[in-house]
């Protein structure tokens, strides 16, 4: 995708080549090579660790403290180059060698190198043109520079972004491309600002020890953040997928397999439960008079009349095609009686607006239901009471449907 971007991103990289090319070199002396490897083999240690990000386009972005401006501030534009040219070159090849690079994974590293040293290399300008302005703030004066830095590099690297993702595709309207902004966390940028004055005052004073101190203390919160960000990642994926297992995909109730689990359960709990089993009566009829997605759509709009009527605690499965199954619990006999009716009744009172023939055409049906109430303890088993239930439902059938047959098997 990023080719269509290719004339932008090798701007962007040359305007890196001018400033580098104008500017004034900086003293290759032992100070800047030990700050160079400091820097160099950190961020190479904190590039696996950072957290990427996703906008709702699917574009990922990485929202990770980069050193670049304090190591900008420290070495000019020149030396920053040699930083982010080695950093980044070390970080293809691991990708390459990993087998996680991209297919324009060259694009990516051409964009970075020029991105990062162009935009940090401006902030290296305005600090010069600033700082007369902001030293007289006592404190935090210094503070209130750098962070303005980090929100000029980091909002002139969102507009760039912007354009290669406008030309790939993937942002489309005004609309997201503010929404692209907005993911920018406030929090992250006085992170990456304390982080970066932090390291450019420990390279001013070359207090190694200091700055091996900060670069070690970043690493370790970064990777304990981001171990942390795994567990809670594949703990979504496994709830994910778990849901998926035991939810209908046509109705979004429960499935037969979570209902089999609830069965486990709640046998031999010696809790009073009022199993019912639910169906739609001529389900056939309307099937044949229209078609299977109308059919699909009455179904639906079973499922969430049924739903309505519960509280928490209470279970609804879909248990066949057109059959659901409930689990009333903390109600006595005739409590459930009476909400089995209602239910009852409000679907025979209700209509479903459906789509055929180009038209929209409201249609009306009726259920039948089996409630067996009883104690889930000893001989009595939750599936035994299921059966109870669909032989109820089968008398309401016979007797003329949109009725409810229920059974007590035992005084509550």
């Amino acid at each position: 995708m990023l080719l269509r971007a290719r004339p932008i991103i090798f701007a962007v990289f040359s305007a890196s080549i001018a400033v580098v090319f104008v500017s004034e070199p900086p003293s290759f002396d032992r100070t800047y090579v030990i700050a160079l490897l400091f820097y160099w083999l950190f961020s190479s240690l904190y590039s696996h660790l950072r957290v990427v990000d996703k906008t709702k386009n699917n574009i990922p972005v990485d929202y990770g403290i980069n050193y670049s401006l304090s190591f900008a501030l420290f070495a000019g534009p020149l030396g920053l180059f040699i930083f982010e040219t080695l950093f980044r070159l070390t970080e293809h090849m691991a990708k390459k060698y990993l087998k996680t690079a991209e297919p324009d994974e060259w694009l990516h590293t051409l964009y970075n190198i020029g991105s990062f040293v162009t935009f940090n290399s401006l902030a290296f300008a305005l600090y010069d043109l600033l700082r007369p302005l902001f030293q007289p703030v006592p404190f935090i004066g210094f503070w209130l520079l750098l962070f303005l830095l980090v929100v000029i590099v980091s909002f002139l690297t969102d507009c760039c972004l912007i354009v290669i993702f406008y030309i790939t595709g993937d942002i489309q309207t005004q609309r997201e491309a503010l929404d692209f902004i907005k993911t920018r966390s406030w929090t992250d940028m006085g992170k990456t600002a304390l982080t970066n004055g932090l390291l450019f005052l420990f390279l001013q004073e070359q207090r190694w020890d200091m700055l091996l101190s900060l670069f070690l203390l970043n690493y370790f919160v970064s990777r304990s953040f981001f171990s942390k960000s795994q567990s809670i990642q594949h703990k979504l994926e496994r709830d994910q997928f778990e849901k998926m297992a035991y939810t209908d995909f046509l109705t979004g109730v429960h499935n037969r397999a979570y209902m089999d689990q609830t069965i486990a359960k709640l046998n031999g709990s010696g809790e009073w439960i009022g199993v019912v089993v639910a169906d739609i009566d001529n389900f056939k009829t309307i099937n044949d008079t229209y078609n299977h997605a109308v059919g699909d759509e009455v179904i639906r709009h079973f499922a969430s009349t049924l739903k309505q009527f519960l509280k928490e605690g209470d279970f609804l499965f879909r248990s066949g095609g057109e059959e659901f199954t409930m689990f009333l619990r903390h109600r006595t006999f005739e409590e459930s009686v009476r909400l089995v009716e209602e239910i009852r009744e409000a679907v025979r009172r209700s209509t479903v607006l459906i789509d055929y023939m180009a038209a929209k055409r409201p249609i009306a049906y009726t259920s039948s239901f089996g409630l067996y109430f009883c104690q889930a303890e000893g001989t009595m088993s939750i599936e035994k009471a299921y059966i109870y239930a669909d032989h109820l439902l089968l008398r309401s059938k016979e007797s003329g449907k949109n009725k409810v047959s229920a059974q007590c098997g035992g005084v509550a």
